[in-house]
């Protein structure tokens, strides 16, 4: 039998980023990857603060996790950083065919933790960003609840889960499931739910 690939069998946790997140009063709760191939769904996201926390914790364990995130934030120096910190560049005005492109990439790996951020911006929105359903369908990845709940001050994964199929129902257990984690900025936390079609086609 051929041993399943382990997404975080080269982990190389960083001791300083789990002493710093435990003196600024930190903790984390990340259960390993239940598939070689997971996608991080990532919420609430209201403030700057959430990469900087997240990206203590992805060093405190040695995860290799990769991220999604708008173009323009890409430029420059603080670009190639970001590239190199794991970060995937898309431009929303030219994703029709990103779900597509990035499906290749992933199909020639063995493992991956790619994370995405379906609210797709800080401030509220009343809906969340449909793409994350579309990638874990199109490659058959589990997707991992990732939070930041600054109320307990932890960064952490809920579950991880098989999408069912029916996005409606996907959605209210998400919902539910999140139902009590606080970001920095509450009233900018996203309403987990999809757009509803008929406006989408006005």
């Amino acid at each position: 039998m051929v041993p399943t690939p382990n997404p975080i069998a080269n982990a190389r946790p960083q001791r300083w980023a789990l002493l710093l997140l435990h003196l600024l009063g930190w903790r984390i709760d990340l259960p390993p990857p239940t598939a070689p191939k997971v996608l991080l769904v990532l919420y609430p996201h209201t403030s700057n603060w959430d990469f900087w926390w997240g990206s203590l914790a992805r060093w405190a364990v040695g995860w290799e996790i990769h991220w999604i995130a708008k173009h323009t934030l890409f430029v420059g120096p603080f670009g190639w950083l970001l590239r190199r910190w794991g970060g995937v560049a898309v431009n929303r005005k030219q994703a029709s065919g990103f779900v597509e492109s990035l499906k290749r990439e992933i199909d020639q790996l063995d493992t991956l933790i790619l994370t995405i951020l379906p609210e797709g911006t800080r401030s509220y929105v009343d809906h969340w960003k449909s793409g994350f359903l579309r990638i874990a369908h199109a490659n058959d990845m589990p997707i991992g609840l990732a939070y930041m709940d600054y109320k307990r001050r932890t960064v952490g994964i809920l579950e991880y889960r098989k999408l069912s199929g029916d996005d409606n129902a996907d959605m209210a257990y998400i919902a539910a499931a999140y139902a009590n984690i606080s970001g920095r900025n509450p009233s900018k936390a996203g309403a987990i739910r999809l757009l509803n079609k008929s406006r989408q086609q006005k």
